[in-house]
């Protein structure tokens, strides 16, 4: 007779509170001790009822000398109760078998409420009560009301957290000298958080400027700043294939001869660097910024010629075929001339075409691959993958970033990787969320840009608008109009790109007005682009798919309309279509009032700088990180109670304080990072 395994347990069966406390990710003591409260009420006193007065919130103590359910307009159950000095109604429009025992006369009772005055006098409706005795000890602290969900009563959490709280592994981890001056032990910090004193400094306990929560803050933000180091140190520990220039005669250099114009200085510099991290046997993790225009792209090619040059290929992968197809017509102008083949991989791209790509990657025969996703389907395998390359990177999930990198599977190499970005990172984002990356920065644009001029005009100035187009094609140029949807919404009130395509082909009559939206087959859209840019069609309607990729140095008017729908990097980028040229260049921000006091601050900023360091220092102001973090998303949930404009000396602070620490005491460092990210950063490996 065969052996039979023993039955497995049944696993436990958790009540309703328990699930949704696992819900809200609070499965550790120190989960739930750093789960603080939303606001605070105040139990400490009992206030006689006859003091009371209209709208206070108050808690009462009182004997109930009669209770009834009462059926005149609807059934509620009606109750008095009175102290030494006078009588309060409670009234109780939905109420159970439990209520009224709890309320029965001769019971002695504590209520909290609003008071209302009522019929028959002052009234709480729905109150919080539950019964006492003459004996029954007033609360020393305040009452803590938490962030909860569905089926998680206030109750059952201020006892799962008072628990937690005293178990909670809280011993100073930190040596005394690298805590800022006048914060409270980690363990007296979030006592007085949770559970302050009648007399405690509310207005700072609110502003967050309260010593305690300086002491939470800094903690989180020494955790942050040490799992970004640890993640740099981990990284340093893999091999990637060490990309050597060749010298005098290497690919690069021989695309500096061919290109037609010279680099910038800062180019140049963030060249240098690019080269020295290739050169080097462990994974480059760089991010490349610049403002709209600075000449990322030339950076990638001369990047891609030194891992081409060293026998190796090279990746380069945009969030939208429009983009990636401007880098693929770019490169293929500067590479194919010096003998490189170049594979070309988007989702439209399908058959018998995308094939032969493929098998051009997977061969080595295509030394360059340019493309969308689809660079990392499943099916593309490279020969050799040396360097990775992610343009907009904020536009591509962890996965992603961590799909292209896995694309090289020989000899446990990990590939270079390059990120590019147009949106310029603040400094206060660059370090924190931010601090695990090396940055190069490009800060200057290329000679012959002219500055943007912006205007901002309220919609009902719309048929001037028009005749400034008119007017620019008259002269030449070549126009943008911009529209935030493609189909009538029921929720905004937008007009959508069709309707604008046919108002505009009406008012200008013998201007060729193309269309673009993010709907139309990639075929489609390329045919419409190429028109565009080969000026045979002067005005090109379109929505936000020309954010980025798209250089027309023709173009001299950029008209965005709705703009106060838009976020402010994303105005920048739009703007940045324009102004390619040497012809100067308008930015016309069209919007529909009353204006928010977000979307004024926008428009504003927009109108007094071209900057997109100082647009992006704005943007963080306005909007917070969560836009910057892009693909690191997941790290946006790292911060939960700093702020890093706000609290920037205790970042600071924190960056000196962590260096230190992993110096003195790795493993401090180790378990600091336990306690408050425990397993939340990830998202630094992509």
């Amino acid at each position: 007779m065969p052996a039979t395994s023993p039955p497995k347990p049944a696993p436990e069966k958790l009540s309703a509170p328990a699930r949704a406390l696992q819900k809200l990710g609070l499965r550790r003591d120190i989960d739930l001790a750093l789960h603080l409260p939303l606001r605070h009420v105040d139990e400490t006193r009992i206030v006689p009822i006859a003091s009371l007065r209209d709208f206070q919130t108050a808690q009462v103590q009182g004997r109930v000398v009669d209770s009834r359910v009462e059926t005149r307009s609807r059934r509620q159950l009606v109750v008095r109760i009175a102290d030494d000095g006078g009588e309060l109604v409670l009234r109780l429009l939905h109420f159970y078998p439990s209520n009224q025992k709890t309320l029965a006369p001769g019971q002695l009772v504590r209520v909290r409420g609003e008071v209302r005055a009522g019929f028959f006098g002052r009234e709480m409706v729905h109150p919080e009560f539950r019964a006492v005795t003459d004996d029954t000890p007033l609360p020393r602290s305040l009452t803590p009301v938490y962030p909860t969900t569905a089926q998680l009563p206030q109750a059952y959490l201020r006892k799962a957290v008072a628990s937690a709280l005293a178990r909670a592994p809280l011993a100073e981890i930190l040596p005394p000298e690298l805590v800022p001056a006048g914060l409270p032990p980690l363990r007296e910090a979030l006592e007085a958080l949770h559970h302050p004193g009648p007399d405690a400094d509310f207005a700072a306990i609110e502003d967050r400027s309260h010593p305690a929560w300086q002491r939470l803050k800094f903690e989180e933000l020494l955790a942050q700043q040490l799992s970004q180091a640890q993640a740099q140190a981990e990284r340093a520990l893999l091999t990637a294939p060490a990309l050597r220039s060749t010298g005098a005669d290497g690919l690069e250099q021989r695309l500096l001869a061919a290109l037609p114009f010279a680099l910038t200085a800062a180019q140049t510099r963030v060249v240098a660097e690019i080269t020295a991290d290739l050169a080097r046997a462990h994974p480059m993790h760089r991010l490349l910024q610049g403002d709209v225009g600075s000449g990322k792209t030339v950076v990638a090619a001369l990047a891609a010629a030194v891992a081409i040059g060293a026998g190796w290929q090279c990746a380069l992968m945009a969030p939208t075929e429009i983009l990636a197809e401007q880098h693929f017509r770019k490169l293929v102008g500067w590479l194919e001339p010096l003998g490189l083949t170049i594979a070309w991989l988007t989702g439209s791209r399908k058959g018998k075409g995308r094939q032969a790509m493929v098998e051009q990657v997977a061969s080595g025969a295509a030394q360059l691959v340019v493309g969308t996703h689809a660079v990392i389907q499943q099916d593309v395998a490279f020969a050799r993958l040396g360097l990775a390359i992610v343009d907009e990177q904020h536009r591509f999930g962890v996965a992603q970033r961590l799909a292209l990198r896995a694309k090289l599977d020989a000899q446990r190499l990990e590939p270079h990787l390059l990120m590019m970005s147009a949106t310029p990172i603040p400094r206060t984002l660059a370090m924190s969320y931010f601090a695990d990356l090396d940055v190069s920065t490009i800060a200057e644009l290329p000679p012959g840009r002219t500055p943007i001029v912006t205007k901002v005009f309220a919609d009902g100035k719309r048929d001037a608008v028009i005749e400034r187009i008119r007017a620019e094609v008259a002269r030449g140029r070549q126009v943008y109009w911009v529209c935030p949807l493609v189909e009538e919404s029921e929720h905004l009130d937008l007009q959508n790109a069709t309707a604008t395509h046919a108002e505009l082909g009406a008012a200008l009559p013998g201007v060729g007005v193309g269309l673009i939206h993010g709907r139309m087959a990639g075929a489609e859209k390329a045919a419409v682009m190429a028109q565009f840019t080969e000026q045979r069609l002067q005005l090109l309607v379109a929505t936000t798919v020309i954010e980025v990729g798209v250089d027309v140095p023709n173009a001299s008017l950029m008209v965005i309309e709705h703009a106060e729908r838009f976020g402010l990097a994303q105005l920048h980028q739009l703007r940045g279509r324009v102004g390619r040229g040497e012809t100067a260049s308008v930015c016309v921000l069209l919007y529909t009032g009353p204006l928010s006091p977000t979307g004024k601050a926008r428009l504003q900023a927009m109108a007094e700088t071209g900057d997109g360091f100082e647009i992006a220092r704005r943007d963080l102001e306005i909007r917070g990180p969560g836009e910057f973090m892009g693909a690191r998303q997941s790290g946006d949930a790292l911060l939960r109670f700093a702020d890093i404009q706000a609290d920037a000396v205790l970042l600071t602070a924190a960056r000196e304080a962590a260096a230190r620490l992993l110096r003195v005491s790795p493993a401090a460092a180790r378990a600091q990072v336990e306690r408050w990210l425990a397993g939340r950063s990830d998202y630094l490996k992509a």
